[in-house]
Formats: C-alpha cells, sequence, structure tokens
C-alpha cells in the first residue's frame, strides 16, 4: 500500500471515529465537521453551566465553611494542621500569635495562604515562661480563637 493510501486510510479512520464520537449519523465528510463543531459548541455550554453552579456552590460553602483543626501530640511539641475554605487577612499572623501566647516555637511549617488558608506545622520547645502542661487541646482551642477572632473582625 502506498503511502498516499495510508494517509487516506488513516484519515478515514480518523473521520469515521470523530463520527463515532459526535454521535454524527452524516456519512459526508463535511457534514460530519458540521456536526462535530455543533457538539463541541453543546459542550462548551455544558462546561460553562457546569462552571457556573460549581461557583455557586462554592459561595455557599465559603460562607458557612468551619475551619478544620487538628491537632497532634508528639514526642516534643505539636503536629498542628490549620484548613479553612478561605482566607482572610491576618490569618496566619493571628494563628502564629496564639502559638506565641501558648509558649510554642514553629520549628518546621508549610502555609497555602492563596484562596484557601492551609497551615502544618510542628510546634515545640517551650519558649521560657510558660508553663509545660500544655495538651493538644488546649492548643486546639487557642488555633480555634485566633481563627474566630480574624473572621469576626472581618464582619
Amino acid at each position: 500500500m502506498s503511502s498516499r493510501e495510508q494517509n487516506k486510510a488513516a484519515l478515514y479512520e480518523k473521520l469515521m471515529l470523530l463520527r463515532d464520537v459526535t454521535n454524527s449519523t452524516s456519512m459526508n465528510k463535511t457534514s460530519i465537521v458540521v456536526d462535530a463543531s455543533k457538539y463541541i459548541e453543546e459542550l462548551k455550554q455544558q462546561v460553562e453551566t457546569l462552571n457556573q453552579e460549581i461557583g455557586t456552590s462554592e459561595a455557599s460553602t465559603v460562607e458557612n465553611s468551619l475551619p478544620v483543626v487538628t491537632v497532634e501530640t508528639l514526642e516534643k511539641g505539636f503536629l498542628i494542621n490549620v484548613y479553612l475554605e478561605k482566607n482572610c487577612s491576618g490569618l496566619l499572623v493571628s494563628v502564629l500569635e496564639a502559638f506565641e501566647d501558648l509558649g510554642l516555637e514553629v520549628l518546621d511549617a508549610r502555609v497555602s495562604c492563596s484562596d484557601r488558608f492551609q497551615l502544618e506545622a510542628v510546634g515545640g520547645d517551650h519558649i521560657e515562661g510558660h508553663a509545660d502542661g500544655i495538651d493538644a487541646q488546649v492548643v486546639k482551642e487557642a488555633v480555634l480563637q485566633a481563627i474566630k477572632n480574624v473572621l469576626d473582625s472581618e464582619q
């Protein structure tokens, strides 16, 4: 089979695949391409509708979202995870001040403050002058209070 015949067969195969994917009943090349174009426009409209639904859903979720705070006790300190659906100005500073007030020194941290607020921190090595009897629940309550203060000041 010549190269030209191979190209023609490959093109025909691709055209039939396009016809199947777009649910076209046409056999004419031009009609198949027109049907495919209409199908693509329908898909674009469906994507736009879904994006609008997601936007509406996210807006209601952000308004009603509560922070998720988990605190695990480590050998020398705590692993603190904070997640909030929206980021607020001053949120990171407020959480770090809560650590400082508890006498926790941040040993390692990863933070994302773009659309959402996410913090993973290891706090330990109590700062001198603070009680050593801090437990995970106290840390969690302090972080939640810091978040609440920031959210309340935004409203």
